[in-house]
């Protein structure tokens, strides 16, 4: 399968304030995630933004919020996303069938919304180096899980430069740096 700009969306899954401090590697998520955002932000590439049960696991992180764009973040209590109506019915209206996936737990919100998108159809692309749970071991057995299922496990950088495609324009231009 290969990522295409104009096909994909971002799916950013409950990179939360109170979750956050609780996984293996958080500033690696929010890194990539931040990073992915932009990336799609200047490419035109639609951005949703779940968040499990705001009132007790609190927003998304700062750094995450100001890259959402206007209408992207979305309350659920499923844990995965393509459970949730409003989620789900915002995933569908984007009009794409690709999804890149990032957030957190990759054990359990990551994988349920990506094992569901995967049964309706759906391609779905796993950043593994922007997911994370709070052990490695439930990282690692999500991600060979997932990639079982048929679901293609990259990085922040392949999805980057898939995205981008060519090298020598303005996007590659501004984008390439965010990796240096």
């Amino acid at each position: 399968m290969v990522l295409e700009s104009g096909r994909s969306c971002l799916l950013v899954i409950d990179v939360q304030e109170v979750l956050v401090p609780a996984m293996a590697d958080p500033a690696r998520v929010i890194k990539g995630a931040a990073l992915l955002m932009q990336a799609a932000n200047r490419l035109a590439i639609p951005v949703v933004v779940s968040e499990q049960y705001p009132k007790g696991l609190g927003p998304s992180v700062a750094e995450l919020r100001a890259l959402a764009p206007e209408g992207a973040i979305l309350a659920k209590v499923h844990f995965s996303c393509a459970g949730d109506p409003a989620l789900k019915a915002k995933l569908d209206g984007l009009g794409r069938r690709q999804v890149v996936i990032v957030g957190i737990e990759a054990h359990v919100c990551v994988l349920q919304t990506a094992m569901d998108l995967l049964a309706e159809g759906w391609e779905v692309f796993v950043i593994a180096d922007a997911t994370a749970s709070r052990t490695e071991a439930n990282h690692a057995l999500a991600m060979s899980r997932l990639a079982a299922a048929g679901a293609t496990i990259g990085s922040v950088e392949m999805a980057l430069f898939e995205w981008l495609r060519l090298a020598g324009t303005p996007e590659f231009k501004e984008l390439s740096k965010l990796v240096k």
